[in-house]
């Protein structure tokens, strides 16, 4: 069995990515998937992107990765695509929006936010009815590997809140947020477990992750760097507490 390690919402926060590479290491994780939002509101996006591409296997497209890498009047994004720089820009515009595969017999469907958009958010406390379209196939996603199958499995990033729901026979799942959590300081990701790329249904597990990393460390790096919206940076960092963003 291989186990996978998925991340999301790293917003450019070293110290916290960092702490989950270290702990998806001394868990033996097989590979590494991305769900986007690497970048903004941190400072390091730089160095977040330069570390993602050399660990993760898959990496798709967020709604902070999506806007990073186009033309933008706001200040704050202006001071993010700067540090970036073209190269990773062009990287960022190359994203996919999903990634599907079979684990032991289970369809896996991986995206950011939800299948109509990554600007298109879905809580956990929505109706069921938000949340079971969650499963469907649309124009972005297309079919389950090019078939008119649904996922019997969907995970996503976004909302930097973590759960696993059983929903009709399906299940969903939030990894919570790598560097920019809203339940609590620590750093979250999602561990799952079972036979990758097998059609064959076989035992398979899907667990939360919460890996307590040096807050502070990213509070006095972000401080180094005088970014912009330091304040409500340094607030959810320490207190996971929504400040308000831009996006």
């Amino acid at each position: 069995m291989e186990r996978i390690a998925i991340i999301s919402d790293i917003h450019g926060n070293m110290p916290a990515l960092k702490a989950v590479l270290k702990d998806s290491e001394d868990k033996q994780v097989t590979e590494i998937y991305c769900l986007g939002d690497l970048v903004g509101k941190g400072p390091d996006s730089e160095l977040v992107v330069d570390l993602i591409r050399e660990h993760c296997n898959i990496v798709v497209r967020g709604n902070w990765d999506e806007n990073m890498a186009t033309h933008s009047e706001w200040q704050t994004m202006k001071w993010h695509q700067a540090v970036l720089g073209e190269e990773r820009l062009a990287y960022l515009r190359s994203l996919p929006f999903q990634h599907d595969f079979y684990l032991s017999g289970q369809r896996v469907r991986l995206l950011h936010a939800s299948p109509e958009s990554v600007h298109v958010r879905v809580y956990q406390s929505d109706p069921l009815e938000k949340r079971l379209a969650m499963f469907q196939n649309t124009k972005e996603t297309g079919g389950f590997l090019n078939t008119e199958n649904q996922p019997d499995i969907v995970g996503y990033g976004d909302i930097h809140w973590s759960f696993v729901q059983y929903l009709r026979e399906k299940t969903l799942f939030n990894t919570g947020s790598v560097g920019n959590s809203l339940e609590r300081p620590d750093a979250s990701y999602v561990i799952l477990e079972g036979h990758l790329h097998s059609e064959k249904k076989e035992s398979y597990s899907i667990t939360v992750i919460r890996v307590p990393y040096d807050n502070e460390m990213a509070v006095q790096l972000a401080k180094q760097k005088q970014m912009p919206d330091l304040e409500p940076y340094i607030k959810e960092v320490r207190t996971a507490r929504y400040r308000g963003w831009k996006d």
